[in-house]
């Protein structure tokens, strides 16, 4: 059977006395995608489980995992799949669904045991559910498109909403992607919270020789951790999200707990950041 490894939970006290290191070994996931493996982290904040699957000479298989105490991954769970990837395949359900980069699948509670195969490079991530909604691919082109920010504050993007109340129904996952116009760089900045919903974030089209400092902590006591292409950030309810990279990149970003109102966030002022 499968198994994750598990972080577990810090609260923003225990937080402020790590160091660099012990800040990484908690929220910082390197390592993520490798080739013919399925390879899962289980973050009990919201009990969300991040990973990925990487097929390159064989179909890889996801169907229990130790850490859920389940006969089947997804007996209680729902899933959302990101391809970053060359075009793949997941069969799950007696269907199979092509995925082309960008695309996601959302797959619902019960459905089973999901294949990979495929040029693929497949994001996955996981939520407890309450209901089984029907299994969708959600291509680019079915997304809610949001442009915001300006060459002026290095922060020009769209936001790529495919895994949205307004696209495919789910019991709690949210996700998309983000991609920044030439010469921006500033993610999710101004800042925000939402105590009621953790996210996680995976950086990715990050050329070789750039990097993403990426910023969390509480608005007065703001930490910051360097991410490399296909490295992941999980971060807690209590914690700003933001970021700025050396060059363009893309995040995709996914978020579980009380609700799937994408707006449901708390501002914070720029003058209150420490």
């Amino acid at each position: 059977m499968l198994k994750a490894e598990t972080r577990y939970a810090i609260d923003p006290e225990h937080a402020k006395t790590l160091g660099t290191e012990d800040l990484r070994k908690n929220f910082h996931v390197g390592g993520l995608f490798a080739d013919d493996e399925i390879k899962l982290v289980y973050s009990h904040y919201d009990r969300l489980i991040l990973g990925s699957a990487v097929p390159t000479k064989g179909a890889l298989t996801l169907e229990a995992l130790a850490e859920t105490g389940t006969d089947t991954f997804l007996e209680r769970r729902e899933m959302g799949v990101l391809n970053i990837g060359d075009t793949g395949t997941i069969k799950v359900g007696g269907e199979t669904y092509e995925m082309a980069k960008g695309e996601v699948l959302y797959v619902g509670m019960g459905s089973g045991a999901v294949e990979f195969s495929g040029a693929g490079r497949f994001y996955i991530l996981s939520a407890p559910a309450h209901h089984n909604y029907p299994t969708t691919l959600i291509r680019e082109a079915d997304a809610k498109r949001v442009e915001l920010g300006s060459p002026e504050t290095a922060n020009e993007r769209v936001i790529i909403q495919l895994l949205h109340p307004d696209v495919c129904k789910s019991c709690q996952l949210v996700m998309g992607y983000t991609q920044f116009k030439p010469g921006s760089v500033w993610n999710t900045m101004p800042c925000h919270v939402h105590d009621r919903r953790m996210e996680a974030y995976l950086y990715f089209d990050v050329k070789d020789d750039n990097r993403v400092f990426h910023f969390m902590g509480e608005p007065a006591h703001t930490r910051h951790m360097v991410v490399a292409n296909e490295e992941a950030i999980i971060s807690p309810p209590w914690s700003i999200h933001s970021g700025a990279g050396t060059g363009a990149y893309t995040f995709c970003w996914a978020m579980a707990g009380d609700n799937v109102d994408f707006t449901d966030m708390d501002m914070v002022p720029m003058a209150e950041l420490r």
